[in-house]
């Protein structure tokens, strides 16, 4: 494949934006501030923006936005302190936070860049403001439905049965839902409790990424704490979104041209989420990578690059 990721950039301006409720969300700029505006939507939820991130947009056609969402990365507070309250922060909260952002910014329309859950919240932000999207360019897509949840808690345990044993074997109720027998042992305010479960969960993470090397980013104890936290958290409330929300109100993306990119050994596709999405999107096209995963793979970056060249 032919598209190859750009060098690496440093922002020109970064920031920390009071969203309200005692949050303040990071953000940064990079590339040509002139250029066409774009943002980044991490995944996780919980895990946070990186300089790779930065590398998938031609820095002389975009200004590219990247913040990690509340709770991780440089944002806080950090769901990887010891004690946390997680009522404020929400899939309502974190669309509300990319308002907040676009305005500061003074950002009339955007592509929007995401992979994961961050397509979750991507495709429900446009869902909810088409006229603020020019674009979309969506990675191992998830459209927030119940049975994504399932099948990445439970359903996958048939394929990893030593993994998935262990994984099990900390809860109270191994029969229960899952994430929300992790969230409490998540926050339960003895070290080691939530320490212990925060490393099960990532453990079980790394075991559904075939083709994945171990994921270096687990390494510190508080970002694992954080990442399994906030999994959870949205994960048991079903992402705060009623089951099948952006494949019922998709026709409100028609006119915004857009991008699936999908490794063909992804698991996620056991539910048939980026076809049933490609289905839904008039505007959308599914770009299937050969030998590829949920981790993703060189062949797949290129074609994330060859999404935002079409769309400079």
């Amino acid at each position: 494949m032919g598209a190859r990721m750009y060098p690496e950039i440093e922002p020109y301006d970064h920031g920390m934006l009071d969203v309200g409720d005692g949050h303040h969300v990071y953000w940064e700029v990079c590339g040509n501030p002139d250029g066409k505006p774009a943002v980044v939507l991490h995944g996780g939820p919980g895990s946070g923006c990186n300089t790779n991130m930065r590398r998938y947009f031609d820095p002389e056609a975009y200004r590219v936005v990247l913040f990690d969402q509340r709770g991780c990365g440089r944002s806080t507070p950090h769901a990887g302190a010891p004690v946390v309250d997680l009522s404020a922060n929400t899939t309502d909260h974190l669309i509300a936070d990319m308002e907040l952002l676009r305005t500061e910014l003074d950002i009339d329309r955007w592509l929007v860049f995401a992979a994961s859950w961050g397509s979750v919240l991507g495709l429900t932000y446009a869902v909810r403001h088409p006229e603020r999207v020019s674009a979309m360019v969506h990675a191992g897509v998830g459209i927030g439905l119940r049975e994504e949840i399932d099948l990445l808690s439970r359903g996958l345990g048939a394929m990893f049965p030593e993994a998935f044993a262990r994984f099990t074997s900390v809860v109270a109720d191994p029969d229960g839902d899952l994430p929300t027998e992790y969230l409490e042992l998540l926050l339960d305010p003895d070290p080691a409790v939530h320490l212990k479960a925060a490393d099960e969960w990532c453990a079980w993470e790394n075991a559904m990424l075939p083709l994945t090397p171990a994921n270096a980013r687990f390494d510190p104890p508080e970002y694992r704490l954080a990442f399994a936290r906030m999994v959870c958290h949205y994960w048991s409330h079903s992402c705060w979104l009623p089951d099948g929300y952006v494949l019922s109100n998709a026709s409100r993306l028609a006119g915004i041209p857009g991008v699936i990119v999908q490794g063909e050994l992804d698991l996620g596709n056991l539910v048939g989420s980026p076809w049933r999405l490609a289905h839904a999107w008039p505007d959308a096209e599914l770009v299937m990578i050969r030998d590829t995963a949920h981790g993703g793979s060189a062949d797949m970056s290129a074609a994330r690059v060859a999404a935002t060249d079409r769309f400079r």
